[in-house]
């Protein structure tokens, strides 16, 4: 499950950063770094309507980030918690009950030791 999480936040790492230069790119009232691009260029290179496609992709792009994210947040919430030693410890209890071996006894309660005047 770990290797799923790890892959799902690489992909999410990459969502992200293509979200962030899809809305950079988009023009703004005061044509911010859209003009970087020209306007005519991104005019020829996307179509006459470009405004409207970079906001489409942009509502796109910010589904599958917010269904990545979910989903992570639900795989980190049910995901096994015990470390591989517990585990470890786990199976071989298992093991020796049956295989009928004497478990080790519990440690004595500890003696009271009388306080002091």
């Amino acid at each position: 499950m770990n290797i799923l999480i790890n892959l799902l936040m690489v992909l999410l790492a990459l969502v992200s950063f293509v979200m962030i230069v899809v809305i950079l790119m988009q023009r703004s009232k005061n044509e911010g770094l859209g003009a970087a691009f020209g306007g005519g260029a991104m005019d020829t290179t996307f179509g006459a309507d470009t405004a409207n496609v970079l906001k489409k992709f942009t509502v796109y792009i910010a589904i599958v980030f917010f269904a990545l994210t979910l989903t992570i947040g639900w795989l980190f919430a049910h995901r096994d918690n015990r470390t591989e030693v517990e585990k470890l410890l786990q199976q071989k209890a298992a093991l020796e009950d049956r295989a009928g071996s004497p478990k080790p006894a519990a440690p004595a309660a500890p003696v009271p030791v009388p306080a002091k005047k």
